[in-house]
């Protein structure tokens, strides 16, 4: 935990979330990844005190690394080590019963990415870890060493669209049974080596899907953000915002498709020709698209270039 207090965070369309979720009064905002901060750190001097912004993490290391640079915004920033799946509940253990905004920005932060010993980087060789909570039991090294093929193969193709899920998955299972798989370096060579070389992606390493969705089963994000948006709406005050930014093509995929629904309401089958489920909409789409990164910022900031960012806000209902 001693690199926490140096975390630095490239935060992703930062005008664009500031524009889109701010109001012109003081208001309570819910940063639901807070990661580096990023997004905190442009929300809190761009909204008038005494306005607040409630910053959640999985990582006891970003919230030791917050606790030291929010200090000087007091009681206007409130850090809080928890996992968003269990939004309501955290900020009722807080006091608060409704907020004004919310964003979540989701994948995995710069910092993880770029300290091997996390063992999410497939470039810097680490422990096969991979957990954004390190107090969690469960790491990627269990995962690859005591699935079976069935399972491997379904999270490679389901999370990380991989054409040679199956390939890999064996490969895996036999390399396992001459030796543990227990290193960044030793699944990503061996996932280069599984795959045809004619047949590895242009600009990305060849093992870019797996750790991608070896990454996203052990922190079952899929799960917790289905878990996480219906309390962001229940807990959202009229006229509030849901901001949401995603960098992986499901998850994107599940946000558009709950926006959606929240905003169309009935949820009654289409051969029933008038509404029966009594279903009011809860919110309106602000972004009919995804906003993207601008040129420039994707110039900047490679990273930043997968990123979209959908909005909508709470009705009256």
């Amino acid at each position: 935990m001693g690199v926490a207090p140096a975390i630095q965070h490239r935060a992703v369309m930062e005008r664009e979330v500031c524009a889109l979720l701010l109001h012109n009064r003081g208001a309570i905002y819910v940063d639901c990844t807070l990661g580096g901060g990023g997004h905190t750190r442009a929300l809190l001097p761009a909204s008038p005190a005494p306005s607040v912004v409630i910053g959640i993490d999985r990582d006891p290391a970003c919230i030791a690394a917050a606790q030291q640079w929010g200090s000087a915004w007091g009681v206007r920033f409130v850090p809080v080590h928890g996992d968003f799946r269990h939004l309501a509940t955290l900020l009722a253990q807080l006091g608060y019963a409704q907020v004004d905004g919310l964003l979540f920005d989701l994948g995995v932060s710069s910092y993880q990415l770029d300290t091997p010993a996390r063992g999410f980087s497939l470039r810097l060789d680490g422990p096969l870890d991979m957990r954004m909570d390190p107090t969690q039991a469960y790491t990627a090294a269990a995962l690859v060493n005591q699935a079976p093929t069935e399972q491997l193969q379904t999270i490679f193709r389901t999370l990380g669209d991989e054409r040679w899920a199956r390939r890999i998955a064996l490969a895996i299972v036999h390399e396992r049974q001459r030796t543990p798989i227990t290193r960044t370096a030793q699944l990503a060579e061996l996932v280069a080596r599984t795959i045809p070389r004619a047949a590895w992606p242009p600009r990305i390493h060849p093992a870019t899907r797996i750790f991608l969705a070896l990454r996203m089963a052990v922190n079952e994000e899929l799960p917790a953000l289905a878990a996480g948006l219906p309390q962001a709406v229940a807990v959202l005050r009229p006229g509030g915002r849901l901001g949401v930014m995603a960098f992986h093509s499901g998850e994107d995929q599940q946000v558009k498709t709950f926006l959606r629904q929240e905003a169309r309401g009935c949820e009654c089958p289409p051969q029933i020709p008038q509404c029966i489920c009594g279903q009011q909409p809860r919110l309106r789409v602000v972004t009919r698209k995804p906003l993207t990164p601008s040129p420039d910022e994707m110039q900047d900031n490679p990273r930043s270039r997968s990123a979209r960012l959908r909005v909508a806000e709470k009705l009256s209902v």
